[in-house]
This record gives structure tokens, sequence and C-alpha cells, in this order.
């Protein structure tokens, strides 16, 4: 079983939802944190709430669609800790809008935050883990990785992506001394459907019926810390939605009836 004590852990999307609660836990945990979303103010608002002291926690906000200057934010991190124990690509967004009315440009933006910004990241974070002989990459996917999904077409895509990616990564560094998790979690009670973005590039803003009683976001990141404790390579979490991942690879036919019969909400 791992211990999370001294360990410097990056999270990203760290602002609200899992990111959030795997930054409470964490804490209490002993781990000693990086933080990053977009929103500084919500950043220091969970900084504050992990009661970490000041040695113990970095505040580092950026915005995701734009990870170029991911060295330098490593860069940072290392003067700081001089080290990067664990990375958990987190942050994202989700979508609501059908593939005949999205502009290309908003599926670019898609795949640019949910996809290639966690491959920048990750590439500037590797050659750390491999000169420190360790490290662990935790991937927040969806099981929108496992199947495609009404109003999801971009989303999904980049989680499909994630998927071929990492767990191609995981073979090649396992040797290094470098684990990777693969996270997919269903229906959890955050603001994922409020932050989805439309075909005009606006926000879904409302919460989907279907969250309103799902798992919580606490919940969600103990099941993640159990599953890093465990040595674990992939993890499914949420609710009876996850049988659909079970039914597409064991009974295809039944699955593509059971899909159209979804609410895409």
């Amino acid at each position: 079983m791992e211990s999370f004590k001294d360990k410097v852990i990056w999270i990203t999307g760290a602002s609200s939802g899992i990111g959030e609660a795997l930054a409470l836990e964490l804490a209490r945990m002993g781990a000693r944190l990086v933080l990053s979303a977009r929103r500084e103010e919500e950043l220091k608002r969970v900084g504050v709430a992990t009661n970490l002291p000041p040695l113990d926690l970095f505040i580092l906000p950026f915005d995701l669609e734009n990870t170029s200057n991911a060295s330098s934010l490593i860069a940072q991190i290392i003067n700081k800790f001089g080290r990067i124990d664990m990375l958990v690509n987190n942050g994202g967004f989700s979508q609501r809008s059908s593939v005949i009315e999205t502009p290309v440009e908003i599926d670019r933006k898609i795949m640019e935050v949910n996809y290639f910004a966690h491959i920048n990241i990750t590439k500037a974070v590797l050659p750390y883990m491999k000169r420190q002989k360790e490290g662990q990459i935790v991937v927040v996917s969806s099981i929108a990785g496992k199947f495609g999904f009404y109003l999801r077409s971009s989303y999904s895509a980049a989680k499909h992506a994630l998927h071929g990616f990492f767990e191609s990564l995981r073979l090649e560094t396992e040797s290094l001394g470098i684990k990777t998790l693969l996270v997919c979690p269903g229906k959890i009670k955050t603001n994922v459907s409020f932050n989805a973005v439309t075909s005009s590039g606006s926000s879904h803003n409302k919460m989907d019926e279907s969250h309103e009683n799902a798992m919580s976001a606490q919940e969600c990141a103990k099941q993640i810390i159990a599953a890093i404790q465990n040595d674990q390579e992939e993890i499914l979490i949420g609710g009876k939605e996850l049988l659909l991942v079970k039914i597409k690879r064991l009974l295809p036919k039944l699955f593509n009836k059971l899909i159209r019969k979804q609410s895409p909400y």
C-alpha cells in the first residue's frame, strides 16, 4: 500500500470537482501539493481548505488551452519542491453539442484541452521521473473513453485518444519505475455539465438530471486513491452506468440497443 506522506503531487483541474476532492483527501494523507487550474482565486480557496503550510503547497495557475510553457511550469515546481512524484491529469471540460452543429474550432479546442494539454504536460514531467527512477501518472479519462455517446463526439474522441496514448506510455515507461493509472468516471456529481461547451461555444450552464443523484466527488476521489494504493492500471468509477462498458465488451448487440435508449442529459 503506497503512502502519500511527503509525496509531491501535481493536480490539474484542482479548483473544483474531482480535482478539489483529491487535493483535500491527499493533503489529509500528508502529501505536498501543486494545485493548477485557470481560476487562481478558486485555487487559493482550495489551498486554504487543505490546511497545508506554505512549505507544502504551491498554487500554479495556468490555462490548459495553452501548454506551450509546460517546461517552465515544471521548472517552477522543481524549484519549489525538488521533485515531482505524481502528476494527476484531471483538468478539462465536457461537451453538449451535436456533430452536425459543432464548428470544427470547438472540436479543436476540446481536443487541445482534453488531450494535447495532458500530453504536453506529461512529456515535460517524464524526464524528471526518469531521473528519479520512479513516479506515477494518473489520467482522469471517462467512460466516454470506452464508447461514444450523444452530444459528446469530440469529448469522447479526446478520451479515447487518452487511452491509446497512456496505455502505450505505460508499456514504455514501467521499466523506468513509472506507473500509469487510467481513471474512468461515469456520472459524478460535479459542475461538469454546467461547464460543458455547446455548439455556440457558450456553457451548457445547468446540471444534467442524470448527475443530480450521482456519486459525490469525495467518494470518487477516495476510489482513485485506493486504486493508486493498490497499483491498479485502470479503474471504472460510478453507478449502474458502468455496466454499459461490460455489456459493450461481452454483448455488443445488446449494448447497441441499450445505448440508443439513454438520455443525452
